[in-house]
């Protein structure tokens, strides 16, 4: 690719036009092809969509860059995006049609049992956890900087096939700004994207409550009524 690649302008009703034609081509070969749809103004409305958006837009490492992607992401550039374990690869219609690859780091063991111990103490189901409806104490774990779920830049290896030499181009940011709006859809999928099995998080949970039972076993409470209490009632 030469610098006029980098240079040539296409309008933004031709990109979309673009777009529509490379999700229709590509189906044809891939019938799990996965566009972005944003619907309305904002790309997340979820706690989950909203957090990860919010974490890179905090950073000052992506700051001046991240905002690039949004136009992108809105206009439906994102034509196809698939969230794994430890990468997250996406297609972007620009001025032609780019690959990018996005690698995250996978939590240390001793970070996912951390999570997995406080998660699952903290949660009665994961129903709550998919809402986003857990104690703000574990919403400020889930966010704290090298410690919780969410990654650092550091932790976030970015390659794209366009000829911008910047680690993030704007094709970047709207796959990254993209794994928000799939988060809205299925927060699940930023646990299997750091490795954590969420089952992990369920048995955890049961274990917790079984402890309980356990450490309360032959405990009386004001709900029972013991042997001492019967004998005097019966006259037993």
């Amino acid at each position: 690719m030469g610098w006029y690649d980098y240079n040539e302008y296409v309008p933004v009703a031709k990109k979309k036009e673009k777009a529509i034609k490379q999700i229709e081509k590509l189906r044809k070969k891939d019938t799990n092809l996965s566009p972005v749809v944003i619907e309305g103004r904002k790309i997340t409305k979820t706690w989950w969509g909203d957090a990860w958006c919010k974490n890179l837009e905090s950073y000052a490492d992506f700051s001046n860059r991240i905002g690039r992607g949004s136009a992108y992401i809105k206009n439906g550039f994102v034509i196809d995006l698939k969230i794994y374990e430890g990468l997250v690869t996406g297609k972007v219609m620009g001025t032609r049609l780019y690959n990018v690859n996005i690698k995250i780091d996978l939590l240390s063991e001793s970070l996912k049992k951390d999570i997995i111990k406080m998660v699952g103490r903290r949660i009665d189901s994961v129903s709550d956890l998919i809402d986003g409806k857990f104690p703000g104490e574990l919403r400020d774990f889930f966010l704290t900087q090298k410690k919780g779920l969410f990654p650092a830049p550091n932790e976030i290896h970015m390659n794209c096939s366009c000829p911008d030499w910047a680690d993030m181009c704007k094709h970047v940011a709207a796959v990254l700004y993209g794994v928000g709006a799939r988060l809205d859809q299925n927060p699940l999928l930023f646990f299997e994207l750091r490795g954590v099995d969420v089952n992990a998080f369920i048995k955890a949970s049961i274990d917790d409550k079984i402890s309980i039972l356990m450490r309360n076993a032959g405990k009386s409470t004001d709900r029972v009524i013991n042997n001492a209490d019967i004998s005097e009632i019966f006259g037993v």
